[in-house]
């Protein structure tokens, strides 16, 4: 899964990087968010068709992080939606809809996974195997955090779904009464990644993004050809700190490489 990831661009720099005609929310900007987590407020890059229009116009919105279905009885949902596999994307019923007419391009800087580590060495096996099942069972297993980024140091543009929610319980003239949401596509990651992780954001190349992003391409299979992974090697992973683990810190010093040996409080 994809759980968090780092959007530290400004607006202006992901106008122009996506070739973006309409801001969306010109009046709204997000700071640098090195530590995006899910039902947080995202970037993200999307092509709508306006009214007595024949093409869409390329814009960039801002949404919720975390997919509510139209259908949805109350907004909830979205923070156990934050990801749809590419595998079944185009038949879940949560997701066929914006499979067909809203996908989206999530911008990002990197993104996040954790890799278990393995035990402390110097534990005798008398004192292993004096621990009893269940705390083996309940023993918490240490994890250590990577920043996955490109190498050359571009954005990544995940590729994304958004909706629209109503919002039932308020009038029809009110600013909240719509809610636009969005979730991340994943994909099996490349060898180089799957010891970290076994699945990844599936990325959209550059030349494929107009296509991604058409509203007016809606046959499924058309739009799955459009799901290719990444070729290998064009992603570095950096173990960094732990510090990432917990939402509420930020900063440029999660992305920061570091020694995984210098970590003494993995979680």
């Amino acid at each position: 899964m994809c759980g968090r990831y780092a959007s530290a661009r400004n607006k202006h720099q992901l106008l122009e990087e996506f070739q973006v005609e309409l801001d969306g929310d010109p009046d709204k900007e997000l700071g640098p968010d090195y530590n995006v987590a899910p039902t947080k407020n995202v970037y993200a890059v999307l092509s709508r068709v306006p009214k007595d229009a024949e093409r869409g116009v390329r814009q960039l919105r801002i949404m919720k992080w975390g997919l509510v279905p139209a259908w949805a009885k109350d907004p909830s949902i979205g923070s156990r939606m934050i990801n749809a596999r590419m595998e079944t994307v185009a038949e879940k019923p949560s997701y066929r809809q914006a499979f067909a007419k809203r996908r989206c391009l999530l911008p990002a800087d990197g993104y996040f996974e954790w890799m278990p580590v393995e035990p402390e060495r110097g534990s005798s096996g008398a004192e292993s195997e004096a621990r009893s099942g269940r705390d083996r069972k309940n023993a918490k297993q240490k994890k250590q955090p990577y920043f996955i980024h490109p190498a050359d140091g571009g954005v990544l543009a995940m590729a994304g779904l958004y909706e629209f929610w109503k919002d039932p319980s308020r009038a029809d003239d009110d600013p909240l009464k719509w809610l636009v949401t969005c979730t991340v596509i994943t994909t099996e990651a490349e060898d180089d990644l799957g010891r970290i992780h076994d699945r990844m954001p599936m990325m959209i190349e550059r030349g494929r993004w107009a296509e991604w992003l058409d509203p007016k391409l809606s046959d499924p299979k058309r739009v799955s050809s459009l799901l290719v992974p990444a070729q290998s090697g064009g992603l570095v992973a950096d173990p960094v700190s732990t510090d990432v683990n917990n939402v509420r810190n930020n900063g440029p010093d999660l992305i920061k490489p570091r020694d995984p040996d210098e970590e003494t409080a993995l979680s």
